[in-house]
């Protein structure tokens, strides 16, 4: 079946022919197979259409991708009307919900590259690329939906038996999935394009460890298969393994990661978008500029630890919060690689206040700020994608959750070459992490913090607090309380301190709003969602998995098929 293709290949099209003879050209808007599936350039430019949809970055024009507020539906924000969890079924698929376009374009292009006259070498390259997209989107789906239905190859319009067929089990897809990474890994170029903005074999390894840490945790903590979670913890560790063995990589600078104009030297960056003024821009270091932002909140500050290694409940170092001096004295630097540190934000002193007082600008080039490129939607900071500081995260947690599954131990080894490297980057210098036991020592004094959640060992709170201290703000926290069974942290009601920001008092801050609530009255934390009707109830596990739309289970039974609803909705 000849298929037409999308209107922005035309242009590789032209200058791939400029040579030939004009009457010799097929006409423009005739492009089909034949014509077009002739040449790797053309196969690049197919390519380079998935890259917007999976590495989207900053976004563009008034947005900001997944970064800061992205996934706001967690424990690190403290906004004044908190998102609710999904309380109505949808009726309706839409063009981004429960919909395989995605899913069907992969098949297409892992099914063309097989007829381009190009070497074997070639053919495998591009095939894995295609296999790669595809199981970013499947992993995807599965996160959102859990079953779906598995399409290994392209479908035609009017075969009706395929297109509704019912939903696969969640393991069979997801073991798909892992071979379609594992195949990538093997076939992907490690080199291919210009650097760090092109998919190679260390972009697929680090999605690799990235979606499979996702669905280990979720057959460990939802499914209670701990057979397939081991399987895809040392899958998501192996691939983290070889990305570290490759020495390709290290840390620098912390916050520059986030605010370089370009990240194509950064030693840290795997793969990033790119920003140039006039072409394409987006809006994420302005909101961190002159706008209004939601907070942090207090459950996440408390989350970094003092500069001794220690959680803030035991360290003899931490002064406590009723000063902005005190909050941030003696804490894990990445604190104030974070955080606006010199002054609370605070509505009706400050324009660009925050709901909770402590303000973000790990996103902020302070080079830029005053000119137009730091304002509106004119932002030109690169935005990272995929970068190492996430792998050996990614590969720290799978090693911990390995071993508590009866795998091989956590050993020395395993810290010194993720959370040790990670505390030692230039600028943080955290004393480094041993293992004494079943717990983890600074300075050869084993801990347990008093706050933990005691259905969490020791370690892996450490671990999952390590992940959430390098990752804040990046978009990745509401998966990781999915993944873990703990979305009833994000409960505002049960957990106050997710609704609570600085102390302060209207003593010291006399022109502070008066619609901002403090919670000893005159003074105390300050209160971002005031109303009691506002709070973020958790009181349903159904809302860990999206529903079906109710359009298609319609759809799929008039065509004879049932298609199952998620269990709760």
């Amino acid at each position: 079946m000849k298929i037409k293709i999308l209107a922005i290949l035309l242009i590789s099209v032209v200058l791939v022919s400029c040579q030939e003879d004009f009457l010799e050209r097929p006409p423009l808007d005739r492009l089909t197979d034949e014509t077009y599936w002739t040449n790797e350039s053309n196969v690049r430019t197919f390519a380079w259409g998935f890259y917007p949809q999976y590495f989207s970055g900053y976004g563009s024009g008034f947005t900001w991708g997944r970064f800061f507020s992205g996934q706001s539906l967690n424990d690190d924000f403290a906004p004044t009307s908190p998102t609710q969890f999904r309380l109505q079924p949808v009726t309706a698929a839409s063009g981004t919900y429960w919909r395989f376009t995605w899913v069907r374009k992969a098949n297409l292009f892992l099914n063309r590259v097989q007829t381009v006259p190009m070497s074997e070498e070639a053919i495998n390259h591009w095939s894995g690329v295609a296999r790669f997209f595809r199981a970013i989107e499947y992993a995807q789906i599965v996160q959102q939906f859990g079953d779906a239905p598995w399409f290994e190859d392209e479908v035609d319009d009017s075969d009706f038996e395929m297109l509704y067929r019912p939903r696969d089990p969640r393991g069979f897809v997801m073991d798909k999935v892992l071979e379609d990474f594992e195949y990538a890994s093997q076939m992907v170029r490690l080199s291919d394009g210009t650097p760090k903005q092109t998919v190679n074999k260390d972009v697929v390894l680090a999605y690799m460890s990235q979606m499979m840490l996702f669905e280990a945790s979720w057959q460990k903590y939802h499914l209670g298969d701990d057979q397939k979670a081991a399987k895809y913890f040392e899958a998501a560790k192996s691939a983290a393994n070889q990305l570290i063995q490759s020495g390709r990589y290290s840390l620098g600078n912390y916050r520059e990661v986030f605010t370089s104009v370009n990240l194509a030297n950064n030693p840290e960056v795997i793969i990033f978008r790119h920003y140039e003024a006039g072409l394409i821009t987006h809006a994420l270091m302005s909101y961190n500029n002159n706008e209004p932002q939601t907070g942090v909140s207090k459950d996440a500050i408390d989350a970094y630890l003092a500069s001794d290694g220690l959680p803030i409940s035991i360290s003899p170092l931490y002064q406590g919060d009723r000063t902005r001096e005190a909050m941030f004295a003696n804490r894990d630097a990445r604190i104030s690689e974070t955080f606006v540190t010199d002054q609370f934000r605070l509505n009706g002193i400050s324009p660009n206040f925050s709901t909770s007082g402590v303000a973000t600008h790990k996103y902020l080039n302070e080079s830029l700020r005053t000119l137009p490129e730091g304002s509106s939607n004119l932002n030109i900071i690169d935005s990272p994608v995929m970068r190492y500081g996430e792998v050996l995260v990614n590969y720290l947690e799978a090693a911990a959750e390995l071993a508590s599954l009866g795998g091989e131990p956590l050993i020395q080894a395993d810290l010194d070459k993720t959370i040790n490297i990670l505390r030692a980057r230039p600028g943080i210098d955290l004393p480094p992490v041993t293992l004494i036991g079943d717990r983890f020592a600074v300075n050869g004094v084993a801990y347990d913090d008093p706050a933990r959640d005691q259905s969490v060992s020791s370690i892996l709170w450490e671990v999952r607090r390590e992940r959430r201290v390098e990752l804040m703000m990046e978009g990745f926290r509401l998966n990781d309380l999915r993944r873990w069974a703990k979305l009833e942290y994000a409960d505002t009601q049960a957990n106050p301190s997710i609704n609570r920001g600085a102390w302060v008092t209207r003593a010291e801050f006399p022109n502070l709003q008066s619609s901002v609530v403090l919670s000893e009255g005159e003074e105390g934390y300050i209160i971002p969602a005031t109303v009691a009707a506002a709070q973020r109830i958790f009181n349903n596990s159904r809302v860990y998995l999206d529903p079906i739309p109710i359009d298609q289970i319609a759809l799929y039974e008039e065509n004879g098929v049932t298609l199952t609803q998620n269990e709760g909705w």
